[in-house]
């Protein structure tokens, strides 16, 4: 989130901008450091925000709502609304922020300025993350737009808001001692993303049954707990593959029995498999640094 004080010493903040276009501000935020499960100094983003979070997990007090942020989540920022940030998992998180013009906003919405606040996704504060809007959001932080690549940037901006706006919609009127239920449960599968989860622990750090946190999950979530944790870990391999020289340790480091079992899940909700992408990745960013490094018969002709 935008201009947030971060007052504890053990803390540290990393904070990237990716892309600064007529389009909109796309930035990294990278917050590392022990559990920090009280909320902080309050802050407040000047613009309206979809953040995008692909590491770790936090909550986001904002209003009358406390609304847990992972990587199966997209969040509706409203301008100059104050909120706090705590962290109930340990190393911290990492998010997309898109921060973008108000009369842009306003027509992708087709609302008028005046009335963004009221618009009902800010007023949800978050939704279900849709596969393809994760992929985007990977897309966002690592390619980037220079020369002639300065357009297909910006449009992959818009598309990317265009796809917060469209995911999947979340289930009707869920009350404040559910919420916290489901937010404890998502909690305990952010902490133990690589390792082996049973229903049974789950449900003692949400504080209910199996029976009743498999029910509940499902019907605010619209998916079961073993499909949410698989879709974590999915998230986190797009934001680590561009980066891993070996993929059968990042399976294994993500929780998946094998490199196959790893494929297969990966292919079956992105459809492409996990070295497609790294591939695709790696080939854009060299294609960036061919375009904005001087030809090697220029550096000689200089020298």
């Amino acid at each position: 989130m935008l201009r947030r004080a971060v007052d504890e010493v053990e803390v540290s903040t990393s904070r990237s901008r990716l892309g600064a276009h007529e389009s909109g501000l796309v930035e990294a935020l990278e917050i590392s450091g022990p559990r920090g499960p009280k909320p902080r100094a309050e802050s407040y983003s000047p613009d309206f925000q979809i953040c995008l979070p692909y590491r770790g997990a936090f909550v986001w007090h904002v209003g009358h709502d406390d609304v847990v942020a992972d990587p199966n989540r997209v969040l509706f920022v409203t301008g100059d609304e104050g909120f706090r940030l705590s962290r109930p998992v340990d190393g911290g998180y990492a998010e997309i922020i898109v921060s973008m013009p108000t009369a842009l906003l306003s027509e992708l919405l087709d609302v008028p300025a005046s009335r963004l606040a009221s618009h009902a996704l800010f007023r949800q504060r978050s939704r279900s993350a849709s596969p393809g809007l994760q992929r985007l959001g990977m897309e966002l932080l690592h390619r980037d737009g220079h020369g002639d690549l300065e357009l297909a940037a910006e449009e992959r901006l818009v598309r990317f808001v265009r796809a917060s706006f469209s995911c999947l919609a979340p289930s009707g009127d869920v009350s404040p001692s559910t919420r916290r239920l489901i937010g404890r449960a998502k909690a305990f599968l952010a902490s133990n993303l690589s390792a082996p989860v049973r229903l049974g622990h789950v449900a003692r750090a949400a504080g209910a049954t199996p029976a009743h946190l498999t029910t509940m999950f499902r019907r605010v979530e619209g998916q079961p707990l073993h499909q949410y944790l698989v879709r974590l870990r999915l998230a986190r391999a797009l934001a680590e593959l561009p980066h891993a020289s070996d993929i059968t340790t990042l399976a294994a480091d993500l929780g998946f029995a094998s490199h196959s079992h790893f494929t297969a899940a990966f292919r079956r909700v992105f459809q492409c498999t996990p070295s497609a992408f790294r591939e695709s990745m790696r080939r854009d960013r060299q294609r960036v640094v061919a375009l904005v490094r001087p030809p090697l018969a220029a550096i000689r002709a200089r020298a």
